[in-house]
Order: structure tokens, then sequence, then C-alpha cells
């Protein structure tokens, strides 16, 4: 089992930065694939990064791509999401999730991922 825990939200306004960070503990952090995804008020719950095990592949949404930026450091057992030029349609509960690297069949559709984070809220206002 893999717990996670998200910390960092908040409320900004538009432009503004934050950083998530998701904490995890459990099996082994290195051998995961994380990922970062985000549901808004009455919204399917959507994919916004992810992280290969070793770090060496990000991947991003378009509605994110060139703002955000995700990392992760094996030795402190966290990922993060760096989130910058945030607008409203950002607002959202974001979700870190994990899934075994060697078993991860889509970084971007939240089947892949076994582990969940309970969340944390951003809103940012305009």
């Amino acid at each position: 089992q893999v717990q996670l825990v998200e910390s960092g939200g908040g409320l900004v306004q538009a432009g503004d930065s934050l950083r998530l960070s998701c904490a995890a503990s459990g099996r082994p952090f290195s051998t995961y694939a994380m990922g970062w995804f985000r549901q808004a008020p009455g919204k399917e719950r959507e994919f916004v990064a992810a992280i290969s095990w070793l770090g060496g592949v990000t991947y991003y949404s378009d509605s994110v791509k060139g703002r955000f930026t995700v990392s992760r450091d094996t030795a402190k057992n966290e990922v993060y999401l760096q989130m910058n030029s945030l607008k409203s349609e950002d607002t959202a509960v974001y979700y870190c999730a994990a899934a075994p690297q060697k078993y991860i069949v889509s970084y971007s559709r939240s089947f892949s991922y076994d582990h969940w984070g309970q969340g944390t809220q951003v809103t940012v206002s305009s």
C-alpha cells in the first residue's frame, strides 16, 4: 500500500503561483509513476500532469502545459506540482495518485492509478 497526502492548496488571485506537494509513505515510492488530477464542482476528474518513476518523463494536459511543472524528489518521497500563471478555471480539488510503473497503461487515465490522496483545494479568484 501507498499512502498519499497532498498539501499546499489555498486561495490565490489570477496570475499567482502555488506549489502543491504530495507526500508518499508505504511501498517504495521510487517504483511508482505519479500523477496529478483535479476535479472542479460539477465536472469529472481530469488529468493534469504525470511523471515517470525516475522522473525522466513528464506529461501534461494541454490546459496546463507551459504553466505547470511536475517534479519529484525520490529521497524525500515527495512529488510536486508547481503552478504558475493561475487562472480561475484552474479552481478545483487537486489529487495526487500513484501507479506501479511496470503496470501503468496510460499516464493520463485515472484507471491507471490505484492509490489516491484525499485532495487539496485550489481556488483562483479573478
